[in-house]
């Protein structure tokens, strides 16, 4: 039996707001059952173990993988420094917006909001976004076993620096459990959601911020970290948290030629894209009911991860399409009928991109996510 939603929950947020006005708090998010109808059949694992790597397992675009994480989330040993260990150096690289062709700057009015169009419900009009200027900072981590002048496989994530990637990576790879990679930890333009920098680069279903990152990024970290990047999309993945993790799968799936692995924790897949786009009307939402489901089969591999409060948001559009576990549980559902390569992880007792989970799983993760490397996907 699932567990009745709390009253708070169910009352949605408060009416329509005019355009300007401050936006109501989000509906405390209600504890969900893993095993409510209409999710995903998934292994329950003793509390405070990981999923299963399965290295002995064949390379297999078929297998499907479902978990249940217990209550209490230990942090993996492969998350925190041990002496003796090689750290990777960190460089820092700062962008501004007058410098990008893909992104010059906007910015949404602090205190503001949007109000829904009478004519799509799924639609926000936001009146409040306007041009400004951002300075972003990108860390690239360059592990210690770097060969220079060799091309090495990297991972791309969102919302940086990531301190915990790389520690993470300083472990995996001198426990030969992953190639020595490059990590490149890049910040956002600022704000949130719609009518934001972060929300136009995360939320936006479109190969720009693929390109912005190959472009205008990635140049850039090879040549002040002193590092080449390989080219092969399997030697490449994509990683983030929220809208990170949205973005994570946009890149990858508008760019397939780029990126061929992605993780996510408590990935956006939600209809949050501005501004609205006729194409993809439900925006990342979209990816479990259009788009994954009608579109052939991508060479990805995916690791995905959400919590049993994670968010629940209502608010004033009332389209249905802005709950995180739901959004997750059926990107589990259409990953496996369209037999993509994934695991999906649902933590009890865990919020929103949840440190705790993350500091237990992410090892695992990508482990999982760079097995059999370095042969190809399929």
């Amino acid at each position: 039996m699932s567990r009745p939603l709390s009253l708070t929950v169910l009352l949605l947020a408060a009416s329509a707001l005019a355009a300007g006005q401050s936006p109501v708090k989000r509906p405390t998010p209600p504890v969900r059952d893993p095993h409510t109808p209409g999710y995903v059949a998934a292994t329950e694992l003793p509390d405070g173990e990981v999923p299963p790597i399965s290295r002995e397992a064949p390379p297999d675009a078929h297998v499907i993988r479902n978990f249940i994480l217990g209550p209490t989330h230990p942090p993996a040993p492969e998350s925190t420094h041990h002496p003796g260990v090689p750290h990777g150096t960190l460089t820092d690289i700062t962008m501004h917006s007058a410098d990008s062709k893909y992104y010059p700057g906007i910015a949404r009015t602090p205190g503001t909001f949007g109000t829904p169009d009478p004519a799509h419900p799924a639609r926000l009009i936001v009146t409040t976004s306007h041009p400004a200027p951002y300075t972003r900072h990108v860390t690239v981590y360059v592990p210690a076993q770097y060969v220079p002048g060799t091309v090495a496989p990297f991972i791309v994530g969102g919302d940086g620096p990531d301190h915990l990637l790389f520690t993470v990576l300083d472990n995996l790879i001198a426990e030969h459990k992953l190639p020595p990679m490059i990590a490149i930890s890049i910040g956002n333009g600022g704000g949130d959601a719609q009518g934001s920098e972060r929300g136009l680069e995360y939320d936006t279903l479109s190969p720009r911020y693929a390109e912005f990152v190959e472009h205008e990024v990635l140049p850039l970290v090879e040549a002040r970290a002193h590092v080449k990047l390989s080219h092969d999309p399997d030697a490449r993945a994509t990683m983030g948290g929220s809208s990170g993790g949205s973005c994570a799968l946009i890149m990858a799936w508008y760019h397939p030629d780029l990126y061929h692995r992605v993780l996510t924790y408590s990935g956006t897949f939600v209809n949050q894209q501005w501004p609205w786009n006729p194409q993809t009307p439900q925006g990342a939402w979209g990816f479990h009911t259009t788009l994954i489901p009608h579109s052939p089969r991508k060479p990805l591999r995916l690791w995905l991860e959400v919590g049993d409060r994670d968010l629940y948001n209502p608010n004033i559009m009332r389209d249905g399409m802005h709950d995180w576990v739901v959004a997750n549980e059926h990107m589990a559902r259409v990953l496996a009928a369209r037999h993509y390569s994934y695991q999906f992880v649902f933590a009890e007792n865990a919020g929103h991109v949840d440190r705790a989970v993350r500091a237990q799983t992410l090892p695992e993760a990508l482990e999982f996510l760079w097995r059999d490397y370095p042969n190809p996907i399929y």
